[in-house]
């Protein structure tokens, strides 16, 4: 019990890490770069969204059934925003944190919601 614990507190904590420096990536380009790729960074806005509703989501067990529905839809983001950077890559000229299945951030973002519905089905109330 006490590991699991540990687990989902480290969960959180990435969870947590990824919202913040989403977020403070996703404001930088807004508000000085919009123009230069539109598609890309308004994505970032969108995982930086997630990451936020997500992190508080586990982190409050009142609101975790919907941690899950945001998990599955940042792994649908990093799938199609990391498939369309390939296919489509014009669209990514400047990378969003989902770009090339989260590449630019070592995969965390293909592992992390993977791991959290792990964590989540084991965790179940």
């Amino acid at each position: 019990m006490a590991k699991e614990l540990g687990v989902g507190r480290l969960l959180i904590a990435v969870y947590g890490v990824f919202a913040l420096s989403a977020s403070a990536r996703a404001l930088y380009q807004l508000f000085t770069e919009f123009e230069l790729a539109p598609v890309a960074y308004s994505l970032s806005a969108i995982s930086a969204l997630v990451y936020i509703f997500a992190t508080i989501a586990l982190a409050k067990p009142s609101l975790r059934k919907f941690a899950g529905i945001a998990i599955w839809f940042e792994l649908a983001g990093v799938l199609l925003v990391g498939a369309l950077s390939f296919l489509v890559p014009q669209w990514f000229s400047h990378p969003s944190v989902w770009s090339g299945f989260g590449s630019g951030y070592g995969y965390i973002p293909l592992l992390l919601p993977i791991l959290g519905l792990i964590w989540l089905r084991r965790n179940r109330a």
